[in-house]
């Protein structure tokens, strides 16, 4: 045993040095998730070679980091994909006014500071997130409450708390997605059980927003605050079963914010609207026209769906692949007509038509959104190389190990905990599923335990890590002026983090206890 601890103190010190470099990152040192991610990188090489022994015997250690590389770099590829085009989605909405169309539409709604919170902090930060995720609701949704009149700091936190519970599925899925490519689950089946999670807590979130507004001197009642929470947790998690990741948030999202929008009008909170009786009806008409993109999306979504259930058309779709091997026992997969990322481009230039958008701004925006890639791009290709790296030579196989060893049959209370961890070093839920995915699913694989279920797991941690990962909140501070104060908002964001990751790991164990997640 005292083997072992030496050598998983080894295996984790990649991690750890990620770790630091993000917690130097709060107190000014300014470090990009880039930089650690390649820091961390150097040292896992380093130690690879010298501790694990990776590419030997009898092979070439080049020829394998190259095989590392090469499956980093396609992986990268496949969620490049994803984002290209949903960024430049939602450029062109900015440019176009779309965004602020959508705005004015749902304040139109209502006088009500609170119920207008509601609808921006919770419904509109969901939407942002399944649309395009990558630090874009805070980013977004903490100026648009200043503007409401919302002091900054409670702003961003408001922000922060209402986009976690979609964080899972953010971007079209792109998290679950990741460990769909990592791990060769079902993604149907991962995505309805971290759903499941989500809506059997997502109303401990919505407590937490509901005090900070309160906090704030303004408060919405409980049964606009439990409606905003179940019209977006139900269709999210029937979304999530039905269809699989791509739709559980931007639809999920969309579903509660017409309900909610829906029932607003019918009671007398909708007098509230000044002069004119017009307003919602106009409000309607300006949300359809800015969501036409989405809903171009979201019917192809359901059609795809569909149409894999007709065995030549899926035949079809699966033919055409993009597929590599090489190195040694390396290689990669992705079918492009299936992609998410297909999807979404097809959404953008179907979309940009119906809005009589110019080709030229669609090529504007997609220009634009790859340069807004370049960081995002450095950062995912470290991470997603360092995590090949730590599977192949041996990091994971040893932190399992340890992980048996020391925390054994309780290991379903740590995992949630393990994928906040995660998105708190890297930056990004995506990025932790591709960082932890793989020690999940060996751990759940040496302790006997559902794979499928603990994978679920790491996503569902990786999503509340969110609320405190620095560069959300460094990002979500900047949009609101208030650089130098992220250590006021981490620590608001603590307990909301602490108490929803141990009612996940307290859920997940009697779920398991009961059977309820007993499978793959």
């Amino acid at each position: 045993m005292q083997g072992l601890g030496w050598a998983a103190t080894l295996a984790a010190t990649p991690i750890f040095a990620i770790l630091g470099l993000m917690l130097g990152l709060m107190l000014g040192l300014h470090w990009s998730a880039a930089r650690a991610g390649a820091a961390a990188l150097a040292l896992a090489a380093l130690l690879s070679v010298v501790v694990f022994d990776f590419g030997a015997p009898g092979a070439a250690p080049l020829r394998s980091f190259a095989g590392v590389v090469a499956e980093g770099g396609f992986l990268t590829l496949t969620i490049l994909w994803i984002l290209w085009p949903a960024l430049a989605l939602h450029r062109l909405q900015q440019t176009r006014g779309a965004i602020d169309t959508l705005r004015n539409s749902l304040t139109r709604l209502t006088g009500s500071t609170a119920l207008q919170a509601l609808l921006v902090g919770w419904l509109m930060a969901l939407f942002f997130e399944g649309a395009a995720g990558f630090g874009t609701p805070v980013a977004l949704a903490a100026p648009l409450l200043v503007g409401l009149g919302f002091a900054p700091v409670p702003a961003v936190a408001l922000a922060l708390l209402g986009h976690a519970v979609g964080v899972s599925f953010g971007a079209l899925g792109t998290p679950v997605l990741a460990q769909v490519a990592l791990t060769g689950l079902d993604g149907v089946q991962i995505a309805w059980r971290t759903a499941l999670l989500h809506t059997l807590l997502g109303g401990v979130m919505m407590v937490f927003f509901v005090r900070t507004l309160a906090a704030s001197g303004h408060r919405p009642g409980w049964r606009w605050a439990a409606l905003a929470a179940a019209g977006f947790l139900l269709p999210s998690m029937a979304l999530a079963a039905l269809l699989g990741p791509e739709l559980a948030t931007l639809g999920g999202a969309l579903i509660g914010g017409a309900l909610f929008i829906a029932v607003l009008r019918r009671q007398a909170v909708a007098r509230l609207v000044p002069s004119g009786g017009g307003e919602p009806l106009g409000a309607a008409s300006g949300m359809a026209q800015a969501l036409a993109p989405y809903g171009v999306l979201v019917v192809g979504v359901v059609a795809l769906a569909v149409a894999r259930l007709w065995p030549p058309v899926a035949d079809a779709l699966s033919d055409v692949e993009i597929a590599w091997q090489g190195f040694g026992g390396f290689g990669g997969r992705m079918q492009p007509l299936a992609h998410p990322g297909t999807l979404l481009l097809v959404s953008l230039l179907v979309g940009a038509r119906l809005q009589r958008v110019p080709i030229r701004d669609v090529g504007a925006a997609l220009a634009h959104s790859a340069r807004q890639l370049v960081p995002v791009t450095l950062a995912l290709l470290a991470m997603l190389v360092l995590s090949r790296l730590m599977l192949h030579a041996g990091f994971i196989g040893t932190l399992e190990q340890a992980a048996v060893q020391l925390v054994g049959p309780a290991w379903p209370w740590v995992a949630p905990a393990v994928g906040a961890l995660g998105s708190f070093v890297t930056g990004s839920a995506t990025a932790s599923n591709v960082l932890f995915t793989s020690l999940q699913a060996q751990t759940a694989q040496a302790l006997s335990l559902p794979v499928t279920a603990i994978v679920a797991a790491q996503g569902f941690g990786a999503a509340v890590g969110n609320i405190v990962c620095p560069h959300n909140i460094v990002a979500g501070a900047a949009t609101v002026g208030l650089a130098g104060r992220e250590s006021e908002i981490l620590r608001r964001m603590l307990l909301p983090c602490a108490i929803y990751l141990a009612l996940g790991g307290a859920v997940l164990s009697g779920l398991l206890w009961s059977g309820l997640l007993t499978g793959a």
